[in-house]
């Protein structure tokens, strides 16, 4: 079953707090994500269903293998979508948030052929 775009946001919040604060505990992703504590034990109980993470009770939220490479794709997404389209003109902060808008609907093959773009536009540029 495709992942929502909920799940995406969950997956990828608690990667990055991970990655910025050492871990991720309910609470960090209720506040970062401005969402009830509740709405993320739901999410985590599907994320954990999926095999993405594993937490013990009142524990850290932990990626598995699984999910760690998820959260690596769709961070990936993010950058590249945010790259792409500043590239085109859009300012940085409008850039960051239409591309997290975005990562989640675009097709493999179109992030394949903006991903081909970016490297040849890059390219051309030094």
């Amino acid at each position: 079953m495709p992942m929502t775009m909920s799940l995406e946001d969950y997956l990828e919040t608690i990667f990055l707090l991970v990655q910025e604060e050492g871990g991720a505990r309910v609470r960090d992703v209720a506040e970062r994500l401005n969402v009830t504590m509740p709405s993320v034990n739901k999410a985590i109980s599907e994320l954990k269903k999926r095999g993405h993470v594993t937490q013990k009770p009142y524990g850290a939220i932990v990626l598995t293998e699984a999910g760690l490479q998820c959260a690596e794709d769709i961070i990936g997404r993010h950058r590249l979508l945010k790259q792409f389209l500043t590239l085109l003109g859009v300012p940085e902060q409008t850039a960051e948030i239409d591309g997290c808008k975005i990562e989640h609907f675009l097709s493999r093959e179109t992030l394949t052929c903006i991903e081909r773009f970016v490297g040849k536009t890059e390219a051309n540029a030094k």
